[in-house]
């Protein structure tokens, strides 16, 4: 991920689990079809997504990804209460108001020239898929009788065939038009209509856009702060509903016994298998304080009950702090995710291990789907004594900047950075620079190759914002990153089977690696850092 703040940070979405799109064309389009014939969306979405943003998918397969997506954020609006008072709040002027800002923002700020026809024509089909859809029809469209819906999606192909829509204002227009449509013949207010079509149009324009609902917006903003209230659990989807992949330390989750591994199958008495992670997520939380009951399968028994209280939650950003080999000096630390805070603890963390003996350190970032830009050039940037950390470039001309490296406070201790199919953005900025810069040696696979920056857009209506694909970046020595990655100086496949949490059962062959660099690296001097206050940039 690249985060930022308002106007328009940095940020981009994290990567699906490497692995979860290692299938043939023909095996992806048969386990879809099936998928799709099942209203499985969720299921589909999480086959897909992995190959869709490596650009692997034939147009067929992309368009039922799609059409998946669609389905699946329409559920997560319609789940998320806070939206849906705001929704109910809203006028039909703030609502168009909110859908020209959208196009304005697209137009100005996308990475690419914007085809507004396809956007409208996303919308139509969002639209064709909500008056489906029972939910959506009891909340919004009680008039959407099968005759009603054909005589809507008559309507929708005489608005669009034919007509102009090159611009923000054509396209404003022809969004009234199919929301007077759509009022007209099953009854769905215009506000919503005009919302569904702004969903739409974000969430078509690449893989990493999206439109950010209220309660998302918060996620994202309490993310890059690094806080929130919860039970403090890293989850993803699974089969019978979540997988706890991760428990945060000191947290109420951890309290509570919750382990990863464990499979919460049930939320405050409702079953959640098959749905999106997203919306059973969204369960989960809850005001500080209260208390939420969860259904957890271990092994091969019956679910028990566990009662978790929802709390505020530090999620640290480094993790596992430690000498490694003590006897050569060898340092290791995880670094989970890139934070307003990350070089300054990354700092501490150092000066801390430097007292207990370093001469070398191992840099995990495994796993580590990115975070904030500036957190990763001021962490490259305490290795690195000049130079260019990454370049970023957009179709606008305020996208095109330079970040380079100062040299007071550099470490300058040996380095071996560890990355596997997860690292992505700011991890692979990390990794790319320290590559380009001869500065340390890079051990595992191929990272995820994310090379796309988005910005955080805080719309003025409803609450909602986007999150918008701005510019790409690229290495010190001008590599792009995106659908490339960062190649390891030694390759280094983990070969154990996973247990359920993912965790090899058996030794793991990269920190191996990893480590006996370093130890060979650690007879190097180590020249103390000066002291350094690290600047928000």
């Amino acid at each position: 991920m690249l985060w930022g703040l308002p106007p328009a940070g940095v940020t981009a979405a994290p990567p699906i689990a490497a692995g979860a799109g290692d299938f043939s064309i023909d095996d992806l389009a048969i386990r879809s079809t099936k998928l799709e014939a099942a209203g499985r969306w969720a299921e589909l979405v999480s086959l897909c997504e992995p190959a869709a943003r490596k650009g692997t998918l034939s147009p067929a397969l992309f368009a039922r990804y799609d059409l998946a997506k669609i389905h699946c954020d329409l559920a997560r609006r319609s789940a998320e209460l806070a939206f849906q008072r705001e929704l109910a709040q809203l006028s039909e002027a703030d609502a168009r108001q909110l859908y020209a800002d959208c196009l304005g923002r697209i137009a100005s700020h996308h990475v690419e020239q914007p085809d507004f026809r396809r956007l409208i024509e996303r919308g139509c089909l969002a639209l064709e898929v909500a008056v489906n859809d029972a939910d959506f029809c009891r909340r919004h469209a009680r008039q959407a009788t099968p005759e009603r819906i054909e005589q809507f999606r008559s309507h929708l192909q005489r608005i669009v065939s034919g007509r102009s829509i090159a611009s923000v204002a054509e396209a404003e227009t022809i969004a009234a038009w199919i929301a007077r449509a759509a009022h007209s013949a099953v009854g769905v207010p215009p506000v919503v209509t005009l919302l569904e079509m702004t969903a739409a149009a974000v969430g078509g324009l690449d893989e990493y856009s999206a439109f950010l609902t209220t309660g998302q917006l918060n996620d994202l903003y309490a993310q890059i702060e690094g806080n929130f209230v919860g039970l403090g659990v890293e989850l993803k989807s699974a089969d019978d509903g979540l997988l706890v992949v991760h428990v945060i330390p000191g947290s109420p989750a951890e309290r509570s016994g919750l382990l990863a591994g464990d499979h919460l199958v049930g939320i405050a008495g409702r079953a959640i298998g098959g749905l999106h992670v997203d919306a059973a997520a969204q369960l989960l939380q809850g005001p500080e304080g209260s208390l939420v009951t969860l259904a957890v399968l271990r092994g091969k028994g019956p679910a028990r009950a566990m009662t978790v209280r929802r709390e505020h939650v530090e999620v640290p950003s480094i993790e596992d702090i430690r000498l490694i080999d003590r006897a050569a000096g060898v340092g290791y630390l995880h670094i989970t995710s890139f934070q307003k805070t990350t070089a300054t603890d990354l700092d501490a963390a150092l000066r801390r291990l430097d007292s207990a003996g370093m001469r070398s350190l191992v840099i995990d970032l495994r796993g580590n789907p990115g975070g904030l830009l500036s957190a990763a050039v001021d962490v490259a940037d305490l290795f690195l004594d000049r130079g260019l950390v990454v370049a970023t470039r957009g179709r606008s001309p305020e996208e095109d900047f330079n970040y380079t490296a100062s040299q007071p406070g550099t470490w300058r201790l040996p380095l071996t950075v560890l990355i596997d199919g997860d690292s992505a953005s700011s991890s692979e900025i990390f990794a790319g620079a320290i590559r380009d810069h001869s500065r340390g040696r890079i051990v595992g696979v191929r990272s995820y190759g994310k090379g796309s920056i988005q910005g955080i857009f805080p719309l003025q209506t409803a609450g909602v914002g986007m999150r918008l694909t701005t510019a790409s970046f690229y290495s010190p020595a001008g590599k792009p990153y995106s659908r490339v990655g960062v190649e390891p100086d030694v390759w280094v496949q983990q070969t154990a089977r996973p247990d359920v949490s993912g965790k090899p059962l058996s030794g793991d062959a990269p920190l191996a690696a990893a480590v006996e660099m370093a130890r060979n690296a650690a007879g190097r001097s180590l020249a103390q850092p000066v002291a350094r206050r690290i600047l928000p940039r």
